[in-house]
């Protein structure tokens, strides 16, 4: 059991079934008897920073399983057991600032999803859904146990992972597996199969192969989760509102209808473990784009991704996300105020070699709006081993003004060993909109990626119809083209070497009207670093166009004139190693901006002391100088966490920001007090901060306990 002398053969090695009355107790402690009966595998190479060199630490892996549960033991010798860098004990925090180690499994041998398991030496553990090759879902949060322990000559971690919260084929005997350490003192990441340092973690074509798991129990797939919710609230600044008290109900059930796919319901759901909105100011003439946070919609949410991987990696976001079929944000949000869901259905997963996404819920009635019923389903098949065909389906408005449906298709090509062993990759979608109110219109592109070392390039192009409107979708610019192409070259050093890695990349993006005359344009040079020790540095030069046919507003109502400008910035930035104990960056852009001048400056500083604390401030400031008026922006953030034990955990969240003088608060506690029951509490403060004092705007206290039964 190891790797070929070959660095990029795949290894194998074979589980070894044992009774549950011999399982083992997963408590961070290898002395079970039962670990002795399988001899591990210890053949473990660099992925960084000397590739494909054998790991200067010796790792130890077993792997055993029962009817209900796969276990794994990590035997981590470390040789200066002192320095093993303990950065965070948080549920699903950053246990990748210290020493840790990562199960993946892709146990339907997809070749493109999977799944991670992270123990830190800390004892934090963390869960997230590896999707398509290329995005992940960390909000995944199944029911699985993990512990760590330190030891004389390093550290262990156990991993008690059940069958039931996976997804594959009940005969499928052959997972595709792979073991992820990080070494964090001296900068190493090994790994067991996939360590071609092309590949992104999230990429799960070259995991190895674990054998022989077979005859397990599943159970009859039945989760019910139920909770209870009582609510304080009072709106300060509406005269002679009373504190508001409530007391409501909810839950999900999650069915395995098969092994491979999930049946979801869900009830009154509850948001208040959503975190708060990353505070953003728009400096630009088109609404700016909200990642989804709440648990409900992120959970499968790889099931609806649409379009392909090549869309995913322009360098500006609001040419990739702009003209998205399905944004599940919009559900529950009419005209940008949220109203509550009565109740919704979800199908996710994989049947009959189909991928899955099938969600419809019912909104509740808005002030202007009766509530709505909101659907997406979503197709794909594996086809040629590595690619993929998918179709999507829409129909909805929020708001209940129009009638609106998409339709599209998409195609997804990968093959890993274009022109020996590099990665080309090619996606291509058509969509095409129906509304009552602006009629048919359709956005279609074409991706073509090289993701490889030293050399990796990428073009796109995209086409959004002028009365393209995905009413459950993203689409802030319409009747345009957007072509997109960037190009890098990657350099690698040796552990001998002050630097890691040097890479120097250009960034092209152009978009023009449907008459092909450009609208906007941003030509990019950069050179990048990353030393030894992990501090990185970065030089930016940035040539814009843009011609504006309208006025349009920047914040505190400047003005920015009819016309065609074009300027040219520098960016650089600086970020100190992840893992230390203190890590501060920085980065300061000038001097123009449309017929202006501009300045913008940011820094950022994380503190960790130790595993159960850790502060992170956040500090943006923008100047700009215009002929028709000036402007001062600023958006701070403060966040905290105290971690009194990896099942539970304070976190502290504040924002702000000059334009709006809005100011956000958010205290949650959370403890899992057993793998499946959970207490929640949550206090929200909104307030205006006018020149002339404080004023409260509104104050909520949530407390939510709730338990999972399975079956």
């Amino acid at each position: 059991m190891g790797v070929s002398s070959d660095p990029w053969v795949r290894p194998s090695a074979a589980a070894i079934r044992i009774d549950a009355a011999d399982a083992p107790i997963v408590d961070g402690d290898l002395s079970d008897p039962v670990w002795a009966r399988m001899r591990p595998f210890t053949e473990f190479r660099q992925k960084l920073p000397n590739v494909g060199a054998p790991a200067t630490q010796r790792t130890e892996v077993r792997v055993l399983y029962d009817d209900n549960n796969l276990y794994v033991a990590v035997y981590a010798f470390d040789s200066v057991p002192g320095d093993i860098v303990m950065r965070s004990m948080e549920r699903d925090g950053p246990l990748f600032l210290g020493d840790a180690i990562s199960v993946r499994l892709d146990p339907g041998q997809t070749g493109r999803n999977g799944y991670r398991f992270m123990i830190g030496s800390s004892g934090g553990r963390s869960d997230t859904l590896l999707l398509n090759n290329s995005a992940i879902l960390d909000e995944w949060n199944p029911i699985w146990e993990g512990r760590s322990g330190l030891v004389e000559d390093g550290w262990v971690a156990e991993w008690a992972i059940p069958f039931r919260i996976l997804s594959y084929e009940a005969d499928q005997a052959e997972w595709g597996f792979d073991i992820r350490r990080v070494i964090a003192r001296i900068n190493e990441e090994v790994h067991w199969s996939a360590f071609n340092p092309t590949l992104q973690f999230t990429d799960v074509t070259q995991f190895g192969t674990l054998t022989g798991i077979t005859d397990i129990n599943q159970g009859i797939g039945l989760d019910v989760q139920l909770y209870g919710v009582s609510r304080i609230k009072r709106d300060w600044h509406i005269s002679g509102e009373d504190t508001g008290i409530s007391f409501t109900g909810g839950g999900n059930a999650f069915y395995s209808i098969t092994p491979s796919l999930t049946g979801t319901l869900t009830f009154n759901p509850d948001f208040s473990d959503a975190p708060l909105d990353a505070r953003q100011v728009n400096t630009t003439r088109f609404s700016l784009f909200f990642p989804e946070t709440r648990d409900f919609f992120l959970q499968d949410a790889g099931a609806f991704e649409f379009g392909g991987r090549g869309f995913a990696r322009g360098f500006q976001e609001r040419s990739t996300n702009n003209g998205r079929p399905f944004f599940s944000r919009n559900l529950g949000l009419v005209n940008g105020q949220p109203v509550s869901i009565v109740g919704g259905g979800k199908l996710s997963g994989e049947f009959a070699g189909f991928g899955v996404g099938i969600l419809s819920v019912l909104t509740d009635k808005a002030p202007n709006a009766d509530g709505q019923v909101l659907s997406v389903a979503r197709l794909s098949r594996p086809i040629f081993d590595e690619s993929q065909i998918g179709f999507i389906l829409t129909n909805g408005d929020p708001t209940g003004a129009t009638d609106n449906s998409v339709f599209g298709g998409d195609y997804q090509y990968r093959n890993s060993n274009f022109l020996g062993d590099s990665i080309f990759q090619t996606d291509v979608f058509y969509q095409r909109s129906f509304s009552s109110s602006l009629g048919e219109d359709d956005s279609f592109g074409l991706a073509l990626s090289l993701p490889n070392e030293p050399w990796a390039a990428n073009a796109s192009f995209k086409q959004i119809g002028e009365n393209f409107e995905p009413a459950l979708g993203f689409a802030n610019r319409t009747g345009i083209r957007i072509y997109d192409a960037n190009a890098r070259r990657l350099t690698r050093f040796g552990p001998e070497h002050f630097l890691r890695q040097f890479a120097v990349s250009s960034n092209n993006l152009i978009i023009t009207g449907l008459d092909d005359v450009v609208q906007s344009r941003e030509h990019e040079a950069d050179l990048s670093l990353i030393t030894r020790n992990n501090h990185s540095f970065g030089v930016r030069v940035i040539n814009f166009y843009e011609r504006v046919p309208a006025v349009f507003l920047l914040p505190g109502d400047v003005p920015v004139p009819v016309g065609r400008y074009e300027w040219t910035n520098i960016r650089a930035s600086a970020q100190s190693s992840r893992f230390a104990s203190i890590s501060v960056g920085g980065e300061i852009a000038c001097c123009s901006f449309f017929d202006g001048s501009s300045l913008e400056t940011g820094l950022s500083a994380d503190f960790s002391p130790n595993r159960f604390y850790g502060i992170t401030a956040r500090h943006n400031w923008t100047q700009l100088k215009m002929p028709t008026g000036n402007v001062d922006i600023h958006v701070a953030t403060l966040s905290a966490n105290v971690t009194f034990t990896p099942d539970m955990q304070l976190q502290l969240q504040t924002q702000y920001d000059n334009i709006s003088e809005n100011i956000g608060f958010l205290a949650r506690y959370r403890w899992e007090f057993t793998p499946a029951s959970e207490l929640l509490i949550a206090f929200g403060q909104a307030a205006v901060i006018p020149t002339t004092g404080f004023m409260v705007q509104r104050s909520q206290l949530t407390v939510r306990i709730g338990h999972t039964l399975q079956f």
